[in-house]
C-alpha cells in the first residue's frame, strides 16, 4: 500500500474515533472524511461505510489484546483474568468508538463468519477460556466460552459499570470475573434448570 494511501486510512480511523467519542447522533462518512482533511471520494475509496471505518479501529485495538494475551505465561484463570483487565483498561482508553453498533445477526454468527474484529478478539481469549475450564476441571465448551465473555465484557457494559454505576476499573475486572466463572461452570454443567434448585431452604 502506497504511504499517502496508508496515511490517508489511518486518518480516516482516527477521525472517525473522535468524532465518534464525541457525538450523540450517527456520523456520516462526509464528516469523516472533513474531520481527516480527505475528500470523500477518498474515505470512500478505503471505506465502503462508517460501520466498516469503526470496525477497523476495533479490529487495530483487538490485535493488541492478541499480542499482550500471547506475553502471558501463567496459569489458565490467571491468564483469562490478566487479559480480561488489560481488555477493560483498552475499551476505557479507546472511549466510545469501542462500543460495537447494534447488530441483529448474532455474536456467534458473525464470528464464524469471519468478521474479522471478532475474530481477533475471540482469538486473544480463546486460550485462556480452554486453559482456564481445563483448571477448573470442567469440560471444552468451544466458542460458548467465548460468546459467554463478549456478553460480559461488551464495551458497552463496560462503560456503564464505570460511568453510570461508578465502579472503578478494578472493580470492573473483579466482579465481571466472578460472574465470568460462574458463568463457565454453569454452561460446562447445567443441563437441566429448576427454581427450587436455587430456592434457599
Amino acid at each position: 500500500m502506497r504511504s499517502d494511501t496508508e496515511r490517508n486510512r489511518k486518518n480516516l480511523i482516527q477521525a472517525a474515533a473522535r468524532l465518534f467519542e464525541r457525538s450523540e447522533t450517527p456520523i456520516s462518512m462526509t464528516e469523516i472524511a472533513a474531520e481527516a482533511g480527505v475528500s470523500v471520494a477518498t474515505a470512500y475509496r478505503q471505506f465502503n461505510s462508517v460501520e466498516e471505518v469503526l470496525n477497523t479501529y476495533r479490529h487495530d485495538v483487538g490485535l493488541l489484546l492478541l499480542e499482550y494475551s500471547q506475553k502471558q505465561t501463567g496459569s489458565g484463570l490467571q491468564n483469562l483474568e490478566n487479559i480480561s483487565r488489560y481488555w477493560i483498561r483498552l475499551v476505557r482508553e479507546r472511549g466510545a468508538a469501542m462500543v460495537p453498533m447494534r447488530n441483529r445477526r448474532g455474536y456467534l454468527e458473525r464470528l464464524w463468519e469471519g468478521a474479522e474484529y471478532l475474530l481477533v478478539q475471540a482469538n486473544a481469549v480463546r486460550p485462556a477460556l480452554r486453559d482456564a475450564m481445563t483448571e477448573m476441571d470442567l469440560p471444552d465448551i468451544g466458542d460458548k466460552a467465548v460468546f459467554l465473555w463478549n456478553i460480559l465484557f461488551d464495551p458497552r457494559e463496560i462503560f456503564d459499570l464505570l460511568d453510570t454505576v461508578g465502579l472503578t476499573e478494578k472493580q470492573v475486572g473483579t466482579q465481571l470475573m466472578s460472574v465470568l466463572v460462574g458463568g463457565l461452570r454453569g454452561f460446562a454443567t447445567a443441563n437441566a434448570f429448576s427454581v427450587d434448585a436455587y430456592r434457599v431452604k
